[in-house]
C-alpha cells in the first residue's frame, strides 16, 4: 500500500498527513461536527443491538430492565442515530464546498507562481495538472470521509466482535480471517484503478479539447465551412471510448473479485448460523443470543467489507493526491536560479543605460534544434530597435527571453549591467509593456480588456480612455452599446444582462495595443507585429501614435512590414537564430544585403504593373 518516502515522494503516510491537514484547515468546525456525528453513528447500532437483546430476554422471562425502559431506550438511541446522520450529511456537504474552494485556490496559486512558460507548454505538466485538479476537487473529503467512515465502522465492528468472541472465539477468528482476502483484493484493485486514471489522462484531455472545440465560437466558422463536425465528434468519441475501456476493464475485475469474496462471506455466515442454532436447540443459548448473532454477523461482515472498500478508496485517492501535493509544492523550476545574487533585487528605475544580450543561445529542449545562436544585441536607453526576419528566425523567442518567460540556455541578458536573473521577476515585468503577436481576446468588458495591461489603473476611466485614444480605439469604444462597460463576448452577458458584442481582428488589435500603452511608466516597450490586423490607414495612424509614445523610452519593434521599421534608430536582421545584419535603414540599404533584398521585394508588391 505504501512506497518508500523520498524528498520528492513523501510516501503514503506523508500524503495521508497532507490530505488530513487540507481537510481540517479548510473546514475545522464542520470537521469537528462530522467527527461527533461519526462517533454517535458508530456507537448507536451496538447500543441498540444490546438493548434489543435485553428486551427479547425480558420478553422470554429472563431477568433484566423493565420492558418499557428497554423500549424507550431503543427508541431514543434510534432517534439519536437517525438525527445525527442528517447532521453528518450536512457537515459532509459543507466540508466538500470548503475543501473545493481551498484546493482550487491552492492549485491555481501554484499555477500562477510559475513565472515562465516551460511548464505550461509541457504536455506532461498538463497531465499532472489535470490529475491534481481531479484529486483536489474531491480527494481530501473522500479521503477524510473514508477515514471517518473507517473509524465509525470500526466502532460497530469492535462492539460486535466482542459479542462474537463471547459467544464463540473460533467463530470470531473465522469471520475476521475472511476479511484478509477481501483486503488484498481491494488494495490491488485500487492500485489498478489509480494506474488507469493516470494512464488515461491524456485521452481525457484530448476528449475535453475536442468537445470544447466543437462549441468554440472562434472555430465555428471553419468547422461548418469545412464540414469538420463529424470528424471532430468522431475524435472526441474515440478518446472517450478509450477512457471508458480502461474503466470497464477494472470494473470487470472488481465484479469477479467481489462476487468470489461475497460467496466466501456467505459460507462463513452459514456456518456461524448453523452452529448457533444447534447450540440453542441443545439448551446452550437463548433467542436473544440468536438475534444478536444475526446482528453481529451482519455488522461485522458488512463493516469489515466496508472498511476494506474504504481502505481501497484511501489507497487510490492517496496515489492521485500525490499529484496535487506535488503541484502545490512547485517552485518554478523552469526559471533558473539567479546568476550571482542570493536574493532577487528590485529593478532600478528608470533604465539608465541599456539592455544587452550577450552571446545568447536558446532551445526549447535538449533534443530540439537551436532557436537562437549566439545573439549579441544592445537596446540603449530611449533607443528604438527594430527586429526583422523571416518566419521562424527566432524573433518571438527573443521577446520571450526579454520577458523572462524562458531563460537563455547559454549567455546572459543584462539590465544596466545586471543579469536579469538576479532581478526580482515581478519588479522586472513592471518595467515592460508588450503587444504580443498572439495577443489574447478576453471574454471581459472593454474596460477590463484594456485594464489587464495595468490593473492598478482598472478604476481610472480617464487613463483607460487615454490608452484607447493612443491605440486608435477611441471611436471603437464610443461606438459600443455600453462604452467601456460593454462585454466583448457573446458567450456571456454584461452586468445589466445585455448581450455582448464581438470585434473584428483589427479591432481586437487596437484593444491589445491600448492594453500595452496603458503601462505608461514602462522602460521597454515590446511591439511584436502590432499592426498585423490593421488596414493601411489604421496601420499608419497606429505607428504614428506608437512613434510618439516611444519617444524617451526604449522599444523593440518586430514587424514583417519593413516600411514600418525604417524610422527605427537601429535595425537588426535575424536569420536562423543569428544576427546577419544590423544598422540604420540607410546603412542596410547601401549594404545591399538581405534587408535590402527583403525591402525591395515588399516595395515591388506595392508598385503598379506598367
Amino acid at each position: 500500500m505504501s512506497e518508500p518516502a523520498t524528498s520528492s515522494n513523501p510516501g503514503i503516510p506523508g500524503l495521508l498527513r497532507a490530505a488530513t491537514a487540507v481537510y481540517v484547515r479548510a473546514a475545522p468546525l464542520a470537521v469537528a461536527l462530522r467527527m461527533i456525528a461519526a462517533l454517535v453513528t458508530g456507537l448507536a447500532p451496538v447500543v441498540a443491538a444490546w438493548l434489543t437483546k435485553l428486551l427479547l430476554d425480558r420478553l422470554t422471562g429472563r431477568p433484566g430492565p423493565s420492558l418499557w425502559s428497554c423500549a424507550l431506550a431503543i427508541a431514543a438511541v434510534t432517534a439519536a442515530g437517525a438525527t445525527v446522520q442528517h447532521v453528518g450529511a450536512y457537515a459532509d456537504r459543507e466540508i466538500a464546498r470548503r475543501v473545493t474552494l481551498f484546493t482550487q485556490s491552492q492549485v491555481f496559486a501554484a499555477v500562477t507562481r510559475l513565472p515562465g512558460l516551460a511548464e505550461i507548454e509541457d504536455p506532461g505538466f498538463q497531465n499532472r495538472l489535470r490529475l491534481a485538479q481531479q484529486s483536489a476537487q474531491n480527494g481530501p473529503q473522500l479521503l477524510a470521509g473514508s477515514l471517518l467512515g473507517i473509524a465509525q465502522t470500526a466502532l460497530v465492528v469492535s462492539g460486535f466482535t466482542v459479542t462474537l468472541i463471547a459467544m464463540s472465539p473460533l467463530l470470531a477468528v473465522l469471520v475476521l480471517a475472511s476479511a484478509g482476502p477481501i483486503l488484498w483484493a481491494q488494495l490491488a484493485l485500487s492500485r489498478r484503478r489509480a494506474e488507469v486514471t493516470v494512464r488515461t489522462v491524456p485521452a481525457v484531455r484530448r476528449q475535453i479539447f475536442y468537445s470544447t472545440l466543437l462549441t468554440d465560437t472562434r472555430a465555428a466558422k471553419e468547422i461548418r465551412l469545412f464540414g469538420l463536425g463529424g470528424f471532430l465528434r468522431g475524435r472526441m468519441l474515440s478518446e472517450l471510448t478509450a477512457v471508458q475501456a480502461g474503466d470497464r476493464a477494472v470494473d470487470r475485475a472488481t465484479l469477479r473479485a467481489d462476487g468470489s469474496l461475497s460467496l466466501l462471506t456467505a459460507v462463513v455466515s452459514g456456518v456461524a448460523l448453523l452452529s448457533t442454532v444447534a447450540r440453542i436447540r441443545t439448551g446452550h443459548g437463548s433467542v436473544g443470543d440468536l438475534s444478536i448473532l444475526i446482528a453481529a454477523l451482519s455488522a461485522v461482515q458488512g463493516g469489515l467489507a466496508g472498511i476494506v472498500a474504504q481502505l481501497g478508496t484511501v489507497n487510490q485517492m492517496l496515489i492521485l493526491f500525490g499529484h496535487y501535493a506535488g503541484l502545490t509544492r512547485t517552485a518554478a523550476p523552469e526559471v533558473a536560479a539567479s546568476a550571482s545574487a542570493s536574493v532577487p533585487v528590485p529593478v532600478p528605475e528608470p533604465l539608465k543605460d541599456r539592455i544587452e544580450l550577450r552571446d545568447v543561445w536558446f532551445r526549447y529542449h535538449d533534443d530540439h534544434d537551436w532557436i537562437l545562436r549566439g545573439v549579441d544585441l544592445t537596446i540603449g536607453k530611449g533607443q528604438a530597435v527594430a527586429l526583422v526576419g523571416l518566419n521562424g528566425a527566432g524573433k518571438s523567442t527573443l521577446v520571450k527571453l526579454l520577458c523572462r518567460l524562458y531563460e537563455p540556455t547559454r549567455g546572459s541578458i543584462t539590465w544596466d549591467g545586471v543579469d536579469i536573473r538576479d532581478l526580482d521577476i515581478n519588479s522586472l515585468r513592471t518595467r515592460l509593456c508588450a503587444v504580443f503577436q498572439d495577443f489574447m481576446s478576453y471574454d471581459l468588458t472593454a474596460a477590463e480588456n484594456i485594464a489587464v495591461g495595468d490593473l492598478a489603473a482598472a478604476g481610472d476611466e480617464s487613463a483607460l480612455r487615454r490608452a484607447a485614444e493612443t491605440a486608435g480605439a477611441a471611436d471603437l469604444i464610443d461606438g459600443l452599446p455600453q462604452g467601456l462597460q460593454t462585454m466583448l463576448s457573446r458567450m456571456f452577458s454584461g452586468a445589466d444582462g445585455d448581450r455582448g458584442v464581438t470585434l473584428s481582428g483589427g479591432q481586437w488589435q487596437r484593444i491589445a495595443i491600448a492594453r500595452a500603452v496603458l503601462r505608461t511608466e514602462a522602460d521597454l516597450m515590446i511591439l511584436d507585429e502590432p499592426s498585423s490586423g490593421l488596414d493601411a490607414r489604421a496601420e499608419l495612424e497606429i505607428h504614428q501614435s506608437l512613434a510618439r509614445l516611444r519617444t524617451g523610452r526604449s522599444s523593440l519593434l518586430i514587424s514583417h512590414r519593413l516600411n514600418t521599421v525604417r524610422t527605427a534608430d537601429w535595425i537588426v536582421v535575424l536569420a536562423d537564430g543569428a544576427i546577419r545584419e544590423q544598422g540604420s535603414h540607410e546603412t542596410l540599404m547601401a549594404a545591399d544585403g538581405e534587408y535590402a533584398e527583403l525591402f525591395r521585394i515588399q516595395s515591388e508588391g506595392y508598385q503598379l504593373a506598367t
